[in-house]
Protein backbone atom coordinates (compact mmCIF):
# COMPACT_ATOMS: atom_id res chain seq x y z
CA UNK A 1 0.00 0.00 0.00
CA UNK A 2 1.30 3.28 -1.06
CA UNK A 3 0.82 5.74 2.15
CA UNK A 4 -0.71 9.18 1.86
CA UNK A 5 2.89 10.43 3.22
CA UNK A 6 4.55 9.11 -0.60
CA UNK A 7 1.59 10.28 -2.31
CA UNK A 8 2.45 13.52 -0.99
CA UNK A 9 6.56 13.64 -1.25
CA UNK A 10 5.65 12.53 -4.87
CA UNK A 11 3.40 15.38 -5.60
CA UNK A 12 5.92 17.49 -3.97
CA UNK A 13 9.01 15.99 -5.93
CA UNK A 14 7.02 17.42 -8.99
CA UNK A 15 6.39 20.42 -7.96
CA UNK A 16 9.80 20.84 -6.77
CA UNK A 17 11.52 19.34 -9.74
CA UNK A 18 9.03 20.90 -12.65
CA UNK A 19 11.57 24.04 -12.84
CA UNK A 20 14.36 21.59 -13.11
CA UNK A 21 13.13 19.91 -15.63
CA UNK A 22 12.13 22.36 -17.62
CA UNK A 23 16.07 23.96 -17.23
CA UNK A 24 17.35 20.51 -18.18
CA UNK A 25 15.39 20.53 -21.40
CA UNK A 26 15.80 24.02 -22.63
CA UNK A 27 19.50 23.32 -22.01
CA UNK A 28 19.42 20.09 -24.26
CA UNK A 29 17.35 21.84 -26.62
CA UNK A 30 19.96 25.03 -26.88
CA UNK A 31 22.87 22.82 -27.49
CA UNK A 32 21.13 20.95 -30.47
CA UNK A 33 20.89 24.34 -32.19
CA UNK A 34 24.20 25.70 -30.93
CA UNK A 35 25.44 22.30 -32.43
CA UNK A 36 24.45 23.60 -36.22
CA UNK A 37 25.98 27.34 -35.32
CA UNK A 38 29.09 25.46 -34.05
CA UNK A 39 29.79 23.57 -36.69
CA UNK A 40 29.56 26.33 -39.56
CA UNK A 41 31.68 28.91 -37.61
CA UNK A 42 33.91 26.23 -37.29
CA UNK A 43 33.95 25.58 -40.98
CA UNK A 44 34.39 28.85 -41.75
CA UNK A 45 37.86 29.38 -40.25
CA UNK A 46 39.09 26.74 -41.96
CA UNK A 47 40.11 26.43 -45.99
CA UNK A 48 39.12 23.77 -48.51
CA UNK A 49 36.16 22.29 -50.12
CA UNK A 50 33.27 21.79 -48.07
CA UNK A 51 33.77 18.45 -47.11
CA UNK A 52 36.81 18.81 -45.64
CA UNK A 53 36.14 21.91 -43.81
CA UNK A 54 33.15 19.71 -42.45
CA UNK A 55 35.79 17.14 -41.73
CA UNK A 56 37.70 20.07 -39.63
CA UNK A 57 34.55 20.90 -38.01
CA UNK A 58 33.31 17.66 -36.78
CA UNK A 59 36.52 16.56 -35.68
CA UNK A 60 37.90 19.94 -34.03
CA UNK A 61 37.96 20.24 -30.01
CA UNK A 62 35.13 22.90 -29.43
CA UNK A 63 32.72 20.75 -31.68
CA UNK A 64 33.10 17.33 -29.38
CA UNK A 65 33.09 19.36 -26.29
CA UNK A 66 29.76 20.45 -27.25
CA UNK A 67 28.56 16.85 -27.81
CA UNK A 68 29.81 16.13 -24.59
CA UNK A 69 28.04 19.09 -23.02
CA UNK A 70 24.51 17.57 -24.70
CA UNK A 71 25.29 14.21 -23.84
CA UNK A 72 25.06 15.33 -20.35
CA UNK A 73 22.49 17.14 -20.99
CA UNK A 74 19.92 14.56 -22.55
CA UNK A 75 21.31 12.53 -19.44
CA UNK A 76 20.30 15.09 -16.93
CA UNK A 77 16.97 15.95 -18.72
CA UNK A 78 15.78 11.93 -18.67
CA UNK A 79 16.95 11.42 -15.18
CA UNK A 80 14.37 14.22 -14.37
CA UNK A 81 11.67 13.30 -16.46
CA UNK A 82 11.63 9.39 -15.28
CA UNK A 83 11.95 10.70 -11.68
CA UNK A 84 8.34 12.70 -12.52
CA UNK A 85 6.86 10.04 -14.43
CA UNK A 86 7.88 7.34 -11.43
CA UNK A 87 6.29 9.70 -9.03
CA UNK A 88 3.24 10.40 -11.12
CA UNK A 89 2.53 6.50 -11.60
CA UNK A 90 3.03 6.33 -7.65
CA UNK A 91 -0.11 9.13 -7.49
CA UNK A 92 -1.53 7.27 -9.39
CA UNK A 93 -1.76 3.67 -7.97
CA UNK A 94 -2.37 5.37 -5.08
CA UNK A 95 -5.48 6.73 -6.64
CA UNK A 96 -6.29 3.04 -7.52
CA UNK A 97 -5.92 2.29 -4.35
CA UNK A 98 -8.26 4.52 -2.70
CA UNK A 99 -10.71 3.79 -5.64
CA UNK A 100 -10.85 -0.03 -4.93
CA UNK A 101 -10.83 0.80 -0.79
CA UNK A 102 -14.28 2.68 -1.43
CA UNK A 103 -15.84 0.16 -3.65
CA UNK A 104 -15.45 -2.23 -0.66
CA UNK A 105 -16.12 -0.29 1.84
CA UNK A 106 -19.55 0.63 0.03
CA UNK A 107 -19.67 -3.16 -1.04
CA UNK A 108 -19.47 -4.09 2.81
CA UNK A 109 -22.19 -0.89 3.50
Amino acid sequence: MISDEEVENSANFIRDNAKHYAKAKSERIYLEQFRKTKKALLMNTTQGTDKTREAYAYAHKEYLQLLEAMRVAREDEEKLRWLMVSAEHKIDLWRTQQANNRRIEYSHS
